[in-house]
């Protein structure tokens, strides 16, 4: 099944990622933190998608309900990817 992806213009989340097979959600927020759950139904992470104000329907919704996991693309992997590539020219 296809990723979605969500971009929001406004507010302090800048965008979501779900991946309906393996019901892994993903949240960047706008400081660059990425914060990642599962397994999330797919319902929920679209009523994320669509709330009047997604960080309160995160905060209410899923950071209490769903487990924490570590997100598949963190910062520090590319912090670490950036280094490699000074290195050896990437």
């Amino acid at each position: 099944e296809p990723m979605i992806t969500k971009k929001f213009t406004t507010g302090e989340i800048e965008q979501v990622l779900f991946e309906p097979g393996s019901r892994y959600l993903e949240v960047q927020w706008r400081n660059k933190r990425i914060v990642a759950f599962r397994p999330v139904p797919e319902e929920i992470a679209r009523r994320l998608c669509n709330a009047p104000n997604p960080s309160t329907y995160l905060e209410d919704r899923i950071t209490e309900e769903y487990p924490k996991v570590e997100p598949k693309k963190s910062q520090a992997t590319d912090d670490a990817k950036a280094k490699l590539d000074d290195l050896f020219g990437g």
